[in-house]
C-alpha cells in the first residue's frame, strides 16, 4: 500500500497561443483568411505559413499522405473538420455586409445567439475553403 502523500501536479493554462488548420491548397486559404476576415500572412520557418489576428495565429498546412504520417502532427490530420469562433468589436450586420461583398454565404439562420467562453454571443457561421466551419460572433452583455 502506497501512504505517500499525493503530489499536486495540476498547472493552469493561460492562453492559446496557435492551432493549426489542414487544408487543400494553403495560398488559397491565406487569401481567403486576409481578404475575408483581415487576417495578416505571416512567413516562419522554412517556408511555413501562419495566418495572425490578435496575439494569435493559425498555421495553415498543406494536408498530404506524409503530413499524416509526421512525428508532432495530429493523428488524423483531416481538411475541413475546424470548428472555430472568432470575436469581433464590428457590429455583426456589418459582419454580415462584408460577408455578403466577399460572396460569401452564411450557413443556416443569421445572426443566432450562442453561449461563449466569456460571454453570450451574436453569431454569424460560413465555411472556408476547405468547408471548416467559421464562426464570427460579438460578445453580449451577461444577463
Amino acid at each position: 500500500m502506497n501512504t505517500a502523500t499525493p503530489v499536486d501536479t495540476r498547472f493552469d493554462i493561460d492562453h492559446l497561443d496557435h492551432l493549426v488548420i489542414v487544408v487543400a491548397d494553403v495560398e488559397t486559404t491565406m487569401a481567403f483568411y486576409e481578404r475575408v476576415l483581415g487576417m495578416r500572412r505571416i512567413e516562419f520557418g522554412a517556408g511555413r505559413l501562419a495566418l495572425g489576428f490578435g496575439a494569435q495565429k493559425i498555421n495553415v498546412k498543406r494536408w498530404t499522405p506524409e503530413l499524416a504520417a509526421a512525428d508532432c502532427e495530429a493523428t488524423h490530420p483531416t481538411r475541413g473538420s475546424a470548428d472555430l469562433c472568432f470575436i469581433t468589436r464590428t457590429p455583426i450586420k456589418s459582419v454580415m455586409r462584408h460577408l455578403h461583398a466577399c460572396g460569401v454565404p452564411l450557413e443556416g439562420a443569421a445572426p443566432i445567439q450562442r453561449t461563449g467562453a466569456r460571454a453570450p454571443l451574436h453569431s454569424v457561421y460560413f465555411r472556408d475553403p476547405d468547408g471548416n466551419l467559421i464562426e464570427v460572433s460579438n460578445e453580449l452583455p451577461a444577463p
